[in-house]
Protein backbone atom coordinates (compact mmCIF):
# COMPACT_ATOMS: atom_id res chain seq x y z
CA UNK A 1 0.00 0.00 0.00
CA UNK A 2 1.40 2.94 -1.05
CA UNK A 3 0.82 6.68 0.84
CA UNK A 4 -0.27 10.19 0.19
CA UNK A 5 2.11 12.92 0.72
CA UNK A 6 2.06 16.89 0.60
CA UNK A 7 4.99 18.14 -1.75
CA UNK A 8 6.41 20.99 -3.47
CA UNK A 9 5.53 23.26 -0.75
CA UNK A 10 6.83 27.05 -1.90
CA UNK A 11 6.33 30.64 0.00
CA UNK A 12 6.15 33.24 -2.88
CA UNK A 13 6.14 36.57 -1.14
CA UNK A 14 4.66 39.82 -4.04
CA UNK A 15 7.61 41.88 -3.16
CA UNK A 16 10.83 41.47 -0.79
CA UNK A 17 10.52 44.22 1.59
CA UNK A 18 7.80 45.52 3.05
CA UNK A 19 6.86 49.03 4.76
CA UNK A 20 4.99 49.08 8.75
CA UNK A 21 1.89 50.24 6.53
CA UNK A 22 1.91 47.48 3.87
CA UNK A 23 -0.27 44.03 3.43
CA UNK A 24 1.68 41.30 2.68
CA UNK A 25 0.92 39.11 0.35
CA UNK A 26 2.44 35.24 0.41
CA UNK A 27 1.18 32.91 -2.57
CA UNK A 28 1.53 29.26 -0.95
CA UNK A 29 1.51 26.53 -3.52
CA UNK A 30 1.61 22.86 -2.79
CA UNK A 31 0.74 19.45 -4.41
CA UNK A 32 -1.35 16.63 -2.88
CA UNK A 33 0.75 13.65 -4.46
CA UNK A 34 0.67 9.68 -4.01
CA UNK A 35 -2.20 6.99 -3.69
CA UNK A 36 -4.84 9.48 -3.20
CA UNK A 37 -3.64 11.45 -6.29
CA UNK A 38 -3.26 8.07 -8.24
CA UNK A 39 -7.05 6.52 -7.06
CA UNK A 40 -8.65 9.43 -9.26
CA UNK A 41 -9.26 8.08 -12.19
CA UNK A 42 -12.04 7.19 -15.05
CA UNK A 43 -12.90 3.93 -13.74
CA UNK A 44 -12.67 4.73 -10.33
CA UNK A 45 -15.33 7.25 -10.14
CA UNK A 46 -17.65 5.63 -12.42
CA UNK A 47 -17.52 2.69 -10.10
CA UNK A 48 -18.33 5.18 -7.25
CA UNK A 49 -20.84 6.55 -9.46
CA UNK A 50 -22.69 3.55 -9.86
CA UNK A 51 -22.42 2.61 -5.58
CA UNK A 52 -24.28 5.65 -5.65
CA UNK A 53 -21.30 7.48 -3.81
CA UNK A 54 -20.90 10.95 -6.00
CA UNK A 55 -19.13 13.08 -3.97
CA UNK A 56 -15.73 13.79 -2.71
CA UNK A 57 -14.81 16.10 -0.21
CA UNK A 58 -11.29 17.02 0.75
CA UNK A 59 -10.14 19.61 3.48
CA UNK A 60 -7.30 21.64 3.55
CA UNK A 61 -6.02 24.27 5.98
CA UNK A 62 -3.05 27.41 5.59
CA UNK A 63 -1.90 28.04 8.92
CA UNK A 64 0.83 31.11 8.53
CA UNK A 65 3.22 31.97 11.52
CA UNK A 66 6.28 34.64 12.45
CA UNK A 67 8.99 33.71 14.48
CA UNK A 68 10.98 31.03 16.24
CA UNK A 69 9.93 29.19 19.23
CA UNK A 70 7.32 32.11 19.94
CA UNK A 71 5.53 31.88 16.93
CA UNK A 72 2.55 34.06 16.17
CA UNK A 73 -0.09 33.51 14.20
CA UNK A 74 -0.78 35.26 11.50
CA UNK A 75 -3.25 34.04 9.60
CA UNK A 76 -5.06 30.74 9.57
CA UNK A 77 -6.90 29.68 6.25
CA UNK A 78 -9.33 26.10 7.18
CA UNK A 79 -11.61 25.13 3.90
CA UNK A 80 -12.21 22.76 1.34
CA UNK A 81 -12.50 21.65 -2.70
CA UNK A 82 -15.03 19.21 -4.17
CA UNK A 83 -15.23 16.96 -6.69
CA UNK A 84 -18.75 15.86 -7.98
CA UNK A 85 -19.19 12.58 -10.33
CA UNK A 86 -21.77 13.15 -12.98
CA UNK A 87 -23.55 11.45 -15.88
CA UNK A 88 -23.11 13.12 -19.33
CA UNK A 89 -23.69 12.48 -22.97
CA UNK A 90 -20.72 15.81 -23.64
CA UNK A 91 -18.75 14.04 -26.51
CA UNK A 92 -15.45 16.77 -25.38
CA UNK A 93 -15.80 15.14 -21.75
CA UNK A 94 -16.11 11.28 -22.58
CA UNK A 95 -16.47 9.08 -25.73
CA UNK A 96 -19.92 8.38 -26.44
CA UNK A 97 -19.61 4.80 -27.81
CA UNK A 98 -18.06 4.05 -24.65
CA UNK A 99 -20.00 2.64 -21.26
CA UNK A 100 -18.06 5.28 -19.12
CA UNK A 101 -20.06 8.68 -19.21
CA UNK A 102 -19.31 9.53 -15.62
CA UNK A 103 -17.02 12.80 -15.41
CA UNK A 104 -16.00 15.06 -12.78
CA UNK A 105 -16.67 18.58 -11.51
CA UNK A 106 -14.17 20.39 -9.11
CA UNK A 107 -15.51 22.82 -6.77
CA UNK A 108 -12.82 25.33 -5.40
CA UNK A 109 -14.00 28.07 -2.95
CA UNK A 110 -18.07 27.80 -4.45
CA UNK A 111 -16.14 27.88 -7.67
CA UNK A 112 -17.45 24.81 -10.50
CA UNK A 113 -14.58 23.70 -12.61
CA UNK A 114 -15.15 21.15 -15.37
CA UNK A 115 -12.08 19.80 -17.10
CA UNK A 116 -11.44 17.81 -20.01
CA UNK A 117 -8.95 15.36 -19.20
CA UNK A 118 -7.92 13.48 -16.21
CA UNK A 119 -4.79 15.11 -15.22
CA UNK A 120 -7.08 18.10 -15.56
CA UNK A 121 -8.98 16.92 -12.90
CA UNK A 122 -6.07 15.77 -10.76
CA UNK A 123 -4.42 19.07 -10.94
CA UNK A 124 -7.61 21.36 -10.11
CA UNK A 125 -8.34 19.26 -6.97
CA UNK A 126 -4.58 18.99 -5.76
CA UNK A 127 -2.63 21.70 -6.83
CA UNK A 128 -3.43 24.53 -4.68
CA UNK A 129 -2.22 27.91 -4.87
CA UNK A 130 -3.79 30.08 -1.92
CA UNK A 131 -3.13 33.77 -1.72
CA UNK A 132 -2.21 34.42 2.45
CA UNK A 133 -2.34 38.38 3.27
CA UNK A 134 -2.02 39.92 6.50
CA UNK A 135 -0.56 43.29 7.86
CA UNK A 136 2.96 44.21 8.32
CA UNK A 137 2.52 46.05 11.26
CA UNK A 138 1.35 42.92 12.92
CA UNK A 139 5.02 41.60 13.18
CA UNK A 140 6.61 44.79 13.39
CA UNK A 141 9.83 45.64 12.03
CA UNK A 142 13.04 44.67 11.32
CA UNK A 143 14.04 41.06 9.85
CA UNK A 144 11.31 37.97 10.67
CA UNK A 145 11.32 34.35 9.87
CA UNK A 146 7.88 33.55 8.20
CA UNK A 147 6.34 29.86 7.76
CA UNK A 148 3.39 28.10 7.12
CA UNK A 149 1.82 24.72 8.21
CA UNK A 150 -0.19 22.63 5.36
CA UNK A 151 -2.25 20.14 5.93
CA UNK A 152 -5.31 17.96 4.46
CA UNK A 153 -7.83 15.23 5.64
CA UNK A 154 -10.19 13.50 3.08
CA UNK A 155 -13.02 10.68 4.37
CA UNK A 156 -12.65 6.89 3.07
CA UNK A 157 -14.51 6.46 0.10
CA UNK A 158 -15.97 3.06 -1.95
Amino acid sequence: MGSTTLSEIILNPDKPEYAQSDDITIMVSFKIQGELRDALNEKNWTESYNKYDNLFKLKYGIKATSGGFRKKELKDIDTYRKASFFWTRNPKLVNPMKEKRVWVQVAKNFEPFIKLTEEEVKAELFDFNEKVTFKASEIGSGKHKISVDVWSSWQKHL
